[in-house]
């Protein structure tokens, strides 16, 4: 059964060793403290032995508050050696989005969180170049031009950082942005900082992917939505689309056809992350689709 969670709903997000009675012990946790499910998933990764589980559960119907249900759960968490958490859908998410020059991820993301499509508040834009400003500010979002200079980098994302601190980022959102996040960024926020890349990863890591696809001729061209990690274009993957593509396509006719799967792709990535669809375990994903 699938709902969309409502105001009053709590998340719970379990990952551990695979055991015979995990799902009848949480749900019999739940149900004796009054807790009817709005969504309820499971997967067993059958080669790692491992399983992991996301419970939507209904608020209102519970007869403990937040702390007690996490109180009371922690044994039933230890006995099956459990990494947990449960959050309250009530509070959305702080995302920050960094952007450089092009647009049309950000105006995307920017209009499905004005539609109320996405649960997260945007409370900045941080850009290194000032021509996204006039868009972000008619959404009445602060715009932060950070420059990030050849030399001098480490000044900039110190600013940089600032700034997520400042906001109290719970995460950031890169939608095109086109500069290497230094290691201390990626550490700080492993997995929280999302990336849009624009090829259907692992293929044409790095710059420049469009010519790469062109110059070898294939009839296919995606993106890539992923948790970034110290190793460029190479982290967790929440996301993929594609299109085809055939050999009367120049590359110009490729960036304007990947445009559309990039913006989906990062849209539906961070809609996932946003409902705590996403588990990580190692350099994979599950991801509970609604």
């Amino acid at each position: 059964m699938s709902e969309t969670p409502s105001k009053s709903s709590l998340t719970l997000i379990v990952s551990c060793p695979d055991d015979v009675g995990i799902v009848a012990a949480v749900c019999q946790f739940i149900a004796e403290r009054g807790g009817s499910l709005l969504e309820s998933n499971q997967h067993t990764d059958i080669d790692q032995g491992w399983f992991f589980l996301r419970n939507v559960i209904d608020g209102n119907t519970l007869s403990v508050d937040q702390q007690t249900f996490c109180e009371e759960f922690a044994p039933l968490a230890a006995r099956f050696t459990m990494d947990w958490y449960l959050r309250d859908n009530s509070t959305p998410r702080s995302v920050v989005i960094m952007a450089s020059q092009a647009s049309h991820c950000l105006a995307d993301l920017l209009h499905r969180w004005k539609s109320e499509e996405l649960n997260c508040t945007i409370p900045c834009v941080i850009s290194n170049h000032e021509n996204l400003r006039s868009m972000v500010e008619w959404h009445d979002i602060p715009f932060h031009h950070v420059p990030v200079p050849r030399e001098g980098k480490s000044e900039a994302f110190a600013r940089t950082s600032e700034l997520i601190e400042h906001y109290q980022a719970d995460t950031i959102v890169l939608a095109r942005y086109m500069q290497i996040i230094p290691p201390s960024l990626c550490q700080a926020y492993a997995g929280r900082l999302i990336n849009i890349h624009h090829s259907f990863l692992p293929s044409f890591i790095g710059a420049n992917p469009y010519q790469k696809a062109y110059d070898r001729g294939v009839k296919l061209i995606g993106a890539t939505c992923h948790y970034v990690t110290e190793d460029l274009d190479e982290g967790p993957i929440i996301e993929q689309d594609v299109i085809r593509v055939s050999h009367s396509c120049d590359k110009d006719d490729m960036v304007r056809l990947g445009r559309d799967v990039e913006r989906s792709a990062l849209s539906r990535g961070l809609r996932y992350h946003l409902e705590d669809r996403v588990i990580v375990r190692g350099n994979k994903t599950v991801v509970f689709t609604p």
